[in-house]
This record gives structure tokens, sequence and C-alpha cells, in this order.
């Protein structure tokens, strides 16, 4: 015998990790920046990855056995490359993984031509997800939304009533950073390095990893500075360096100004910068980056750093000078300021990780590195001796 089910009314208070809800035409779009943020930049890459949910999910108690979510996905194709791998849902009981789904033969697609710099947007139809077979009890259920395919949530379904999980005990880490923090070549939301560590660590993720987007903007240190977080971290460096956006007079005082603005609303809360993570092509070679030709052709994502390794010298910026002049501004700091600590990248991923788990474009870690850079995080930042320990 079937089982009816109850729709439950999507609501803003069934979602974390989300800074603001959308009502659209049909139902709710996550979005990780708020709209004054938003209005602020009108780069069409920003507006991409902030409405990807990375580290955002649904969160309900109930006994349900089934429950079923309604999604209209956008897909992104990019001719010429390999087709890219669907978006991963998991459903998490009591913080265990219980079933996985994709939403796939519907959703949005979003054409990318990277040759020709064009975009092509094509609406489709909500996706229908089934998770069964759950455990027979009173429950903590959360969603995982797939973390680099923006998802509308179009209705929810369960054959037990579904109450939004609002109260939480665990302290909640507010994270920025670039496309490794949102996730890039991660195979599955929670698999993404901030997941891995947030659950090793016991505390709420709130991830504002932007792909390409982590610029030192004025704008989103506002929206770490009104955000309430327990904890904070920023990782700097590496979309300065491939977007080569700034030279190092402005850099350093940018940083600055990033920080005494997070510090208007976070005075005292344990504030984590992070250096770059290594990136062979990026170490001494400025930006920009630039996708390789060669690899392209045959039917794969690649990059290489086109900068001249000697301007450096005129103020060009690589990852080796960033970290340098992030240790200079933090350390300065720190003198007056005991809660800011500072944390260097190649301690979760260095040289000798490159060399075992090489970049598979040349930029982004692998689904394996991922877990080991959230692994070390964990262990280094909420363990015994880290700047979150005792969170």
């Amino acid at each position: 015998m079937t089982t009816s089910l109850i729709t439950t009314p999507l609501a803003p208070e069934l979602l974390r990790g989300a800074l603001e809800v959308e009502r659209t035409p049909h139902g709710l779009l996550p979005h990780r920046l708020p709209a004054r943020a938003r209005a602020q930049c009108a780069d069409p890459q920003l507006a991409m990855v902030e409405s990807q949910p990375s580290g955002v999910r649904l969160a309900f108690h109930t006994a349900a056995t089934v429950v079923e979510l309604d999604t209209l996905p956008t897909k992104r194709v990019y001719p010429g490359m390999p087709p890219r791998p669907d978006g991963v849902y998991e459903l998490l009981v009591d913080g265990v993984l219980t079933g996985q789904a994709t939403a796939v033969g519907g959703g949005h697609t979003l054409t990318i031509d990277l040759a020709a710099g064009a975009t092509a947007h094509h609406t489709g139809e909500p996706v229908t997800l089934r998770f069964a077979d759950l455990p027979n009890r009173s429950k903590h259920v959360e969603i995982w939304l797939p973390h680099q395919e923006t998802t509308e949530l179009v209705a929810l379904r369960a054959d037990a009533p579904v109450e939004p999980a609002t109260e939480t005990d665990r302290p909640v880490w507010l994270h920025h950073g670039s496309s490794l923090s949102h996730g890039s070549n991660a195979t599955r939301p929670t698999g993404i390095w901030p997941a891995v560590a947030a659950a090793r660590g016991g505390v709420e993720l709130v991830n504002l990893g932007l792909g390409g987007s982590a610029l030192l903007d004025p704008f989103l240190a506002r929206t770490l500075r009104d955000t309430a977080a327990d904890l904070i971290s920023i990782k700097i460096g590496i979309n300065l360096v491939n977007g080569d956006l700034m030279r190092l007079r402005a850099f350093g005082p940018a940083v600055h100004g990033f920080l005494d603005t997070i510090r208007e609303g976070h005075p005292t809360t344990p504030l984590l910068v992070v250096t770059p993570l290594y990136c062979p092509i990026h170490e001494h070679t400025p930006g920009p980056a630039a996708f390789d030709p060669e690899a392209m052709a045959a039917g794969h994502l690649s990059f290489r750093a086109t900068g001249d390794p000697a301007e450096v010298a005129a103020g060009r910026l690589t990852l080796s000078v960033v970290r340098e002049e992030l240790t200079r501004v933090v350390t300065q700091r720190a003198a007056d300021d005991p809660g800011l600590h500072l944390l260097d990248g190649r301690l979760l991923y260095g040289e000798a990780d490159s060399a075992e788990l090489p970049l598979p474009d040349n930029l982004h870690l692998d689904a394996t590195a991922h877990r080991r850079v959230g692994e070390r995080f964990a262990k280094r930042v909420f363990g015994a001796d880290g700047a979150f320990r005792g969170a």
C-alpha cells in the first residue's frame, strides 16, 4: 500500500548555510550573498557562484521514512568539453550519510562557450528526488544541495510531519575563500574540504567560498562583518594572483581594510587568515591564469600562468609574494589582536601533496585532496593547539 505524502511549505527556516533566500515563480532560491552585496558587483561569474549552494542544506526534524524533494537545477554545459557530472544531493540522518540522488532529466541549462565568451540559457522542468527506507524514528535530517549547481527548491513532501530544525548548540563557522573552498572538483557536497572540516570540528558551516571571487571586495568584508558567527576564517590569495587584479602596493592596505571591516562586527571573534595552498603554476609566476589551448583542444580543461616572473620586482603578485605579505600584516596586527591567527596554507596542501595528488587542472583539488585538506584543517585549527580550539 502506498502511503500518501504530506507537503511541507518551503520556508527560509528550513535552510542552513544561505545568507538570503529569494522567492521565485517556482519556489525558493538560496543565495550565499545578500542582495545589498550582489547589487555592488555586476560580474556574472560572481552572480553564478554565489547562487550555487555550496554548504547550503535543508535541515528538519521528522519521523518520516520517505522524503521527496522537487528541485529545479541549472546545469552547465561547456561546448567542446566533456559533460559535467550532475550535481549530487546528499541526505544525512543524525549526521550519517544515508542517501544520495541526482536531478536527471530536467532543469535549466546554461551553455557557456569559453572560446566565444558567450552564454545561453534554456529553461527546463523540475525534477523529483526520492529518499526512501529512512529509519522509522524521530530524527534530524539534512539534505545537502549540490555545491556547484544553482538549485531552486520547488516542493518538499514526506510521509510524516516535518519541522524546521532551527535550533543548534554547535558553534557557527563562517568561512570565505576561493573555488577551492567552494568545492571545485569535489564529487559531492559533504566532500568539499570545508564540509569535511566542519563535520570533524563539530561546527555549523556557513560557506562563502566563491569560485574566482575571493578578491578582497569591500562588500564581501561587510557581509562577513554583518553575519552572525562564532568562528571566522578567510583564505586569501589565489584569485588575486590568477586574476592579476592587484599589485603589492595595494594588496597590504586592502588586507588591512578587509580585516578592519570584519572586526567592526566581530571585535573578539577568533579570526583565522589562511595563506594560499600550494599551486605550482603560480608559486613564482604571476597571473593572469588562462585556459591551456592544447588541453582544451584535447577536450580537457586546464590552466596555465601567463605572467612574467621578472615583473615580480615591480609589484606583480605570486603566491610566494602573497604569503610573505599576509604573514607581515597578520603578525603586525596580532600584537594588538589576540584573536587573530595565521595558517600557512601549505600545511594543508604543500609541495609533497602536489607530487602525490597533483591538481588535475593545475588549479583545483581533486576529491581525495579535498578530504585531506579538510581533515588537516580540522586537526590543526579545531585541535588542542589550534586557533578554534574549544569550539
